[in-house]
């Protein structure tokens, strides 16, 4: 099941995403998509509505150098243990919106694609053994990263935190075995990022175990599970996609900072 949130002009609300590829539209939902799902009945064609964020979470939670090639292209070995770090809930951003380039600021920005996490309970030291009864679903992301203030800074927070820096969609796929998809990040249509999530260094799992270990989290948190070799920069004007295999594509163009 794939769960959207969309504007039509007349406030925002979820829906499940419907119909063959061109021919999707929206069915309206009661409230929020956590529990029994009621349907209200309204219907809407997908290129009739805006898509925005499909959650908006307390916190999201990311991963680092969790692919080898990437630990290695960012000039370090991989990490024994899953490297995290937080973006904040202002960052995030829907498909179709600008990521905004902060240029007074940095002068390099990056794209970093990754498969992403909704966490769908409320949870707290959670067993590797039951991650899976805490997942809501799967969406794609992209974090997004000021380069030469993450190496300046030394920690990652103004880096990875700037608004806009977190676009996640198009929505949340509830249906899904993450354990081996086919990622890509494109630029302009240009292939940057090829990977498999089976190469992640610590699995979903894993992940969900060892953040628990530290912090609660809720429903609608996102976990970034981190972000395969290729990474680079981005211009004023670019259009970069992140795609999942079983998922679908977030696309979002980039614009200059006021």
């Amino acid at each position: 099941m794939r769960i959207a949130r969309f504007s039509t002009g007349e406030g925002v609300a979820f829906g499940v995403v419907e119909g063959a590829q061109g021919e999707e539209f929206i069915s309206r939902i009661d409230g929020h998509p956590f529990g029994a799902i009621q349907f209200t009945g309204e219907r809407y064609p997908l290129q009739e509505v805006r898509l925005v964020a499909p959650m908006l979470p307390s916190k999201v939670i990311a991963v680092g150098r969790n692919y080898a090639a990437h630990a290695r292209e960012m000039g370090g070995e991989p990490p024994a243990e899953p490297l995290i770090f937080g973006k904040p809930s202002t960052s995030v951003i829907g498909h179709g919106e600008a990521i905004v380039y902060p240029h007074k600021l940095s002068e390099r920005v990056d794209f970093e694609g990754e498969l992403a996490v909704v966490i769908g309970r409320l949870c707290r030291e959670v067993p590797v053994e039951r991650a899976h009864e805490v997942i809501f679903g799967y969406t794609c992301a992209n974090d997004v990263t000021a380069r030469d203030l993450q190496r300046k800074d030394g920690q990652w927070t103004r880096a990875k935190g700037f608004d806009t820096f977190c676009p996640i969609g198009p929505w949340i796929q509830t249906e899904l075995d993450p354990a081996d998809l086919a990622i890509t990040t494109t630029v302009n249509g240009d292939l940057k990022q090829s990977a498999r999530t089976s190469q992640l260094l610590h699995d979903i799992p894993k992940l969900i175990a060892y953040i628990t270990d530290v912090m609660t989290l809720i429903p609608g948190d996102v976990i970034l599970t981190g972000t395969p070799e290729g990474v680079g920069p981005l211009e004023d004007g670019d259009e970069v996609s992140v795609g999942i295999e079983g998922i679908g594509t977030l696309t979002n163009r980039v614009v200059p900072r006021d």
